[in-house]
């Protein structure tokens, strides 16, 4: 389970990336239902950045893959081609997205959102590496 107090340990600690890079950023993170738990806008992060970092989140829950494996496997010719069509519209297909892992089964996701995938995908990974 993911509570509200893990997901701001989530939060500050992709924050903290977000900022040593100098990149605001909106970071969400969602439960094992894929449910929004806890979203923040850094000051200077993109307004278009906050719907899709929550559905970044959604996406790496509901897949249990992170959305920059999901990306390359969804390219014209791949196997999950047309996937960002599915689910009314909630699917990503941009790096940022990274499911939460206890005792190996997922149990939540973090999606980020604001910068270059590269940089997106890093935030996340520094959130999620601070999971307990």
């Amino acid at each position: 389970m993911v509570t509200l107090e893990n997901a701001r340990a989530i939060i500050a600690a992709a924050e903290k990336k977000a900022a040593e890079i100098g990149q605001p950023m909106n970071i969400a993170v969602a439960d094992a239902g894929g449910n929004l738990v806890a979203h923040v806008r850094m000051d200077g992060a993109w307004l278009g950045s906050i719907d899709i970092s929550i559905k970044k989140a959604y996406t790496a829950r509901a897949f249990d893959i992170t959305t920059q494996d999901l990306a390359t496997h969804s390219q014209s010719g791949g196997q999950f081609f047309g996937i960002h069509a599915s689910n009314d519209g909630r699917i990503m297909i941009f790096a940022g997205g990274i499911p939460l892992k206890r005792d190996d089964k997922v149990v939540g996701a973090i999606g980020v959102s604001g910068g270059s995938g590269d940089q997106d995908h890093a935030v996340a990974e520094a959130g999620a590496g601070a999971f307990e």
